[in-house]
């Protein structure tokens, strides 16, 4: 194997593919990234044999070849160089040789047989769909995923495939996160995976720049092309809870709101909420919201706002960090409280707007 390029074509692939590479790994391959010279382009891949990344650069090929290098190290190297200059790599001796400049650095190296690589992953179907709109599903959704819960297929997200939309649902049980974005085509069947967190946060992270984002889903596998980026996550096989009953159909009580006024009120609130539990209550009366909190040191907050509301008086407790959460995410300068009575999930979400939907679990103070 022997290559030149500027060090920016090296660095940039390198960089995208970093996010798997873990310092304390199982096995000592993982540590390492491949690299593939062929057909004039150099390729990076690195798992950890949950997620893989692969990336590819247009560089100058001397010789073809396969080899893994310690990741960190390699990237460190990189980073350190100055920018716009010609580096070269090479094997010499079981080692690869950088050479940049009056630079030379020599690193040790393990066979590329030994790196673990997912082939293909027989697909079922693929859909497209603009990147932004991905990662947008991605962002209004991600937070509710559960961590580390016995209740592994809440650890992830489901992507639902329904007709001419992708749909992306989270929840950790108190919680419940629903956005829905359009495909450029229509899928051929309906179809529902779960994508464990891991995959979620680095599929998010290499989502950038402007373009469309191929979507292949396997039985075990989903792959997605990003433009030079190849992301391969291994499925959780399980079965993800059903939804849509959990989403309240028609919310008696309707309380709109200014979304900023609302969200300030609770994180200033939220202060003396109790830290371990974040419960704080919330009263709602004729066109006004309160709410309070308290802590075991006997301290109180409470807030009232304007707010549209024409129905019964009603009190009700919740985590004040999902309601934020919910907030955070919904776009608009409205939002929209749909209660039932105090035992009852709250909706929330854009007046108008059904693409993005939060449920959150009431809490008993």
């Amino acid at each position: 194997m022997k290559v030149t390029a500027e060090r920016e074509k090296l660095l940039a692939p390198l960089q995208a593919v970093m996010g798997v590479v873990e310092r304390r790994q199982t096995m000592p391959v993982l540590a390492n990234v491949l690299l593939n010279v062929r057909q004039g382009k150099l390729f990076f891949t690195a798992t950890d044999l949950e997620v893989e990344l692969v990336s590819a650069s247009e560089v100058t090929v001397l010789e073809p070849g396969d080899i893994t290098v310690p990741g960190r190290k390699f990237l460190d190297i990189l980073r350190s160089l100055p920018e716009k200059l010609t580096v070269s790599l090479s094997m010499e001796a079981e080692k690869v040789v950088i050479k940049a400049g009056r630079s030379r650095f020599s690193l040790s190296t393990l066979p590329a047989l030994e790196f673990p690589i997912i082939d293909d992953i027989h697909a079922q179907q693929s859909v497209q769909l603009a990147r932004k709109e991905l990662l947008r599903l991605l962002q209004k959704t991600h937070f509710s995923m559960a961590q580390q819960d016995v209740r592994f297929y809440l650890n992830g997200m489901l992507l639902e495939i329904d007709g001419q939309l992708l749909r992306a649902v989270a929840t950790d049980g108190h919680r419940l996160a629903v956005s829905e974005a359009s495909l450029n085509m229509k899928a051929n069947t309906s179809q529902q995976v779960i994508v464990p967190r891991k995959g979620v946060l680095e599929l998010q992270r290499i989502l950038t720049e402007e373009g469309d984002a191929e979507l292949a889903i396997g039985t075990n596998h989903v792959r997605a092309q990003i433009g030079d980026v190849r992301f391969t996550s291994k499925l959780i096989d399980g079965r993800f809870p059903e939804y849509s009953r959990v989403i309240p159909a028609a919310a008696t009580h309707a309380i709109k709101a200014d979304r900023d006024v609302l969200r300030q009120a609770l994180q200033r609130t939220s202060i003396l909420s109790n830290e371990k539990y974040r419960g704080i209550r919330m009263t709602v009366k004729k066109n006004v919201l309160t709410v309070q909190a308290h802590n075991p040191e006997q301290e109180e907050a409470e807030e009232e706002i304007e707010v549209g509301y024409a129905g019964n008086d009603l009190e009700v407790g919740f985590n004040v960090n999902y309601l934020l959460d919910a907030l955070a995410a919904i776009d608009g300068q409205e939002v929209e409280l749909g209660l039932t009575d105090s035992n009852s999930s709250c909706l929330i979400r854009s007046p108008g707007n059904t693409g993005s939907r939060y449920v959150v679990m009431p809490m008993r103070l």
